[in-house]
């Protein structure tokens, strides 16, 4: 199953450590099959309010997104990118094919019946 690196950037402070990490990444993630498939402000604010850019990296499975997050190549050129840009970097499993949200809706229900939520 797909996983995901989801990352929230904000506060952005251009410095040359930020040009020399988006020179390096892409090394980083090769032999983890990292793809980046957003990487920037949205086009759109729907709903709310988005202060930032995001990232949207996709992996073949979560045990090669958190390799890849732990490897030594990209430890070593994280601070380029942390020292200069504040953000939330989260690693979730995607969801399959036959994903069905009437499923979760009823397991959901299920636990706050119990809890007596409902």
């Amino acid at each position: 199953m797909p996983a995901y690196g989801f990352a929230h950037l904000r506060n952005r402070r251009h410095h040359p450590d930020i040009l020399e990490y988006l020179e390096r990444i892409q090394d980083t993630l090769d032999p983890f099959q990292g793809r980046f498939l957003v990487h920037g402000p949205p086009d759109e604010v729907v709903e709310g309010a988005w202060a930032g850019s995001m990232v949207l990296i996709e992996f073949p499975d979560l045990a090669e997104a958190r390799a890849w997050y732990a490897s030594a190549a990209y430890q070593e050129i994280l601070r380029l990118r942390s020292d200069h840009i504040d953000g939330d970097l989260v690693l979730v499993e995607g969801v399959g094919p036959d994903y069905e949200p009437r499923q979760r809706s009823a397991k959901l229900r299920v636990q706050m019946t119990e809890e007596g939520q409902i």
